[in-house]
């Protein structure tokens, strides 16, 4: 199938997380970044906004009853820039997660700025 958007990490916050999971959450998470990268409308289950961060994106996948989330967003709309996971242990977001994603969010969107 033929890629719409790109998929590239912001630093090492991704990889260091997504080396530490089992090799069969590595496979849901390829899964979720296979239907971002090949779909043009990616359903809700694998790839989220945050609604209370305007232009934060959560990238979701399941594996029995563990949940893993990697935060993202959209550059220039075919760009998927992946910042940090984590494994989500309860209901709710923790408000440190969302805060590490602001904030490398707007460290890519700065570097990007001095970098042209």
């Amino acid at each position: 199938m033929e890629r719409i958007r790109s998929v590239i990490f912001y630093k090492r916050y991704f990889l260091e997380f997504y080396t530490t999971l089992p090799k069969e959450a590595r496979k849901k998470i390829n899964y979720s970044l296979y239907m971002i990268e090949t779909q043009l409308m990616v359903p809700e289950k694998f790839f989220k906004s945050i609604k209370s961060e305007l232009g934060l994106y959560e990238i979701r996948a399941s594996m029995g009853n563990n949940q893993y989330r990697i935060f993202c967003c959209l550059d220039d709309d075919s760009i998927v820039v992946l910042f940090h996971g984590f494994h989500k242990k309860t209901q709710k977001t923790p408000t440190s997660e969302i805060r590490k994603a602001r904030q490398l969010m707007k460290e890519y969107y700065q570097t990007k700025k001095t970098t042209l």
